[in-house]
């Protein structure tokens, strides 16, 4: 039986601090560019952590918000929100390029990726913020959001990607932070929740609901306070499920 391949991949750079202990058990990241988090010191360590490990650079541009940590809906003009994607997307560039580092992929971070899955006028307003690096970059996007359609229609390369610690609405929704079971600690846990998306193309919802999706990458959030043992765990069991993870 030939093995499904699945890529995992983290948000760093974010004021945590564990990324060298999460790195060598993922295989993509995703560095905050100054607007939800982040600085020019902290992209320059964790893209040079990153090449160390052969994990794969992305750049997570968020609401330039960093009092609510770019989770919250901000009310900014398009105008203003593409003037701050393309600053915080050309810093990282920057960079990059200091530390011949490559760009692999973009994903949008909290809020902003939430609302371009189902906002037509803000994921097309996102789309035009990053067009420069439509033939350079993978887009990280929700399967079945309206940023998805939009992108691929466009010419944008998408992988779809799934949360391994966060719970589904049935809508393919994340359910909301504000509620306790949000989120999915035990690595345990984890693995059961992640299976159906990668073999089966199917998630569980928190309604008992199996519901269609398609991942080619899988996010553990690095501010996850169990993130490191999800990590060594599925490093460990998704080999024994005929999983391999991506390099």
């Amino acid at each position: 039986m030939k093995p499904f391949v699945i890529d995992i991949n983290c948000d760093v750079g974010e004021g945590v601090g564990n990324e060298p202990d999460l790195f060598p058990y993922i295989s993509s990241c995703n560095i905050a560019c100054g607007g939800h988090a982040g600085d020019e010191a902290t992209m320059r360590s964790i893209t040079a952590l990153a090449q160390q490990h052969q994990v794969k650079i992305g750049a997570h541009p968020s609401y330039p918000d960093k009092p609510n940590f770019g989770r919250e809906v901000m009310d900014i003009s398009n105008e203003a929100l593409s003037a701050s994607i393309k600053n915080q997307l050309a810093t990282f560039d920057g960079i990059l390029e200091e530390i011949n580092g490559k760009l692999h992929h973009i994903k949008a971070h909290g809020a902003l990726y939430n609302e371009t899955a189902k906002n037509e006028e803000l994921a097309q307003n996102y789309l035009n913020a990053i067009s420069e690096y439509r033939t350079r970059a993978i887009v990280y996007v929700p399967y079945g959001s309206v940023i998805a359609s939009l992108a691929k229609a466009q010419g944008f390369e998408l992988w779809f990607e799934g949360f391994a610690d966060r719970n589904y609405n049935p809508d393919l929704s994340l359910v909301s932070r504000k509620s306790d079971k949000a989120l999915i600690h035990r690595p345990e846990e984890v693995l059961n929740h992640v299976l159906p998306m990668i073999c089966e193309n199917r998630v569980l919802t928190i309604s008992d609901q199996l519901v269609p999706i398609e991942v080619q990458t899988l996010c553990v959030h690095g501010d996850t306070s169990s993130a490191l043992e999800i990590l060594m765990y599925l490093s460990t069991e998704l080999p024994n499920h005929q999983v391999k993870i991506h390099q």
